[in-house]
């Protein structure tokens, strides 16, 4: 008798999903799916809002990532305003806004959210299994990520206004500059508590993983891995670029296949595809089709993309990273983590660099040119690319919005990557364990999925597994805490 396996609610994640696993009667996985189970419904009711709102409206969809929310919105808006170049003070803040918000969400979900499975293992005591068993058995490493979290957070501050829904990106430019007083705060500080201690502790978090990898190679490189195009902003030049850019693909074997293209035009390469099992859609380019067109976004793909990082300790690392593979895209799902660590050092020097520029005190906060009624703005947020597009009618007000969040573009990716991993761990095996069904968690926890761009509790949800068999009665339910 067939059985059906779910996992509800998925754990230390970003929002609520759940997974179910369709067995056969021998006990192998027939089929997966990632259910997003959650309904948001921003794209209809911000309509008829008045367009400068949106900047401010939308990022609450997250409270994780509202920067990447607040600065896609803007950035949209800057087109409709018709100041696509800001003035050099507004771009930078957006740019040190921004950095510091990718450190802060990298420091997050490395060490809060993935960490545990690293330490104490996939199949390892879930009681211990967690932010707090980190703090209580690996204190350097949670003070770490702590006072990172705590660093990036107030950058967002200073440069938004308040650390989560700030207000500080307006249509066209910002509406502060950076003072010397909250400059120095950054760049003297406190003893450890600056930016090079940020940097230091940076480096720290690499060589950490570097040698997890070395000591679980197989874990690390086999887990998850599977072939697949990847997707993100580049710069001009080629370089990584997390707040503007060109759209560029690859497929798995390294060949361009989006060149460089503006991504004012994106609708003419990117479609979405709706399934009925979940809200979230499945996007892929229209080159390629519904079958063959998904793609990977993400820190992973950032690195497969681009062709150098533009900042020098992270340069030496992503040589590195990329003589892994012999230049040749990075397909394995866990070296997510390792693509993570090395953005994190990288946003660090960026807001050093930043914090060191001068035009940061200029005075100049807003550019203005001739309005339009349609504007495009993407970004890549932690997660990776995000999309917003936004129309707007004669009397200002909003009358199409777009939105392809970054776990959206994910979203094909994560089923094949629990489909593969529950045929590895489940299939045959005569009972289910927690570790089993972790591992499943684990290879959707390497995207670090925002699964409804909303926040919620982290790590301490209650993770319901439900046995049915083939006529969907419930035969067996386990709660763990």
């Amino acid at each position: 008798m067939g059985k059906k396996i779910t996992i509800e609610p998925v754990t230390r994640v970003e929002g609520h999903g759940k997974v179910t696993i369709h067995l056969d009667d021998n006990g192998n996985v027939t089929e997966t799916r990632l259910h997003i189970v959650e309904f948001r419904g921003f794209e209809r009711f911000v309509q008829g809002r008045p367009y400068w709102e949106m900047p401010v409206l939308v990022q609450r969809l997250c409270g994780i990532c509202p920067v990447s929310h607040h600065l896609a919105a803007a950035k949209a808006l800057d087109v409709i305003v018709g100041a696509p170049q800001l003035s050099a003070v507004g771009e930078k803040m957006r740019r040190l806004m921004h950095y510091g918000q990718i450190f802060q969400s990298h420091a997050l979900h490395f060490f809060h959210l993935a960490s545990p499975d690293l330490l104490f293992g996939i199949g390892g005591d879930p009681l211990k299994r967690n932010v707090i068993g980190v703090a209580l058995e690996h204190k350097d490493l949670a003070t770490m990520g702590v006072l990172m979290r705590k660093f990036g957070q107030e950058i967002i501050q200073v440069t938004a206004g308040k650390k989560i829904h700030g207000t500080g990106a307006i249509p066209g430019g910002i509406n502060k500059n950076l003072s010397i007083e909250e400059r120095d705060r950054f760049l003297v500080g406190k003893p450890g508590y600056n930016i090079d201690q940020m940097i230091e502790w940076s480096q720290a978090a690499l060589e950490f993983f570097k040698s997890y990898h070395a000591e679980h190679r197989a874990f690390i490189d086999h887990f998850a891995e599977f072939p697949s195009s990847h997707l993100s902003l580049v710069r001009e030049d080629g370089a990584l670029d997390l707040y503007h850019g060109v759209l560029r693909a690859v497929d798995a074997n390294g060949k361009r296949i989006l060149d460089d293209v503006d991504y004012q035009n994106y609708l003419d390469y990117i479609s979405e595809e709706v399934r009925s099992w979940s809200y979230m859609k499945f996007p892929y380019l229209r080159e390629f089709g519904k079958k063959e067109g998904w793609y990977r976004v993400g820190p992973l793909a950032r690195l497969n993309t681009c062709d150098f990082i533009p900042t020098p300790l992270a340069q030496q690392e992503f040589e590195t990273f990329r003589a892994y593979t012999h230049g040749k895209p990075n397909n394995m799902s866990m070296h997510m983590h390792w693509a993570r660590l090395i953005e994190t050092l990288h946003a660090a020097e960026v807001m050093r660099d930043l914090l060191n520029d001068p035009d940061l005190q200029n005075e100049d906060l807003v550019v203005k040119g001739k309005k339009t009624n349609e504007g495009v703005g993407l970004i890549e947020a932690p997660r990776g690319t995000l999309f917003h597009h936004y129309k707007i009618n004669e009397n200002d007000q909003i009358e199409m919005a777009n939105l392809i969040v970054s776990t959206t573009n994910n979203n094909q990716p994560m089923n094949v990557a629990v489909e593969q991993v529950a045929k590895e761990m489940i299939s045959g095996q005569k009972e289910v364990t927690e570790g089993m069904l972790n591992a499943v968690e684990v290879a959707i926890r390497a995207y670090d999925p925002c699964l409804s761009c909303a926040t919620h509790a982290m790590g301490q949800m209650p993770l319901e597994i439900s046995l049915y068999d083939a006529n969907d009665q419930l035969i067996d339910r386990k709660m763990s805490h």
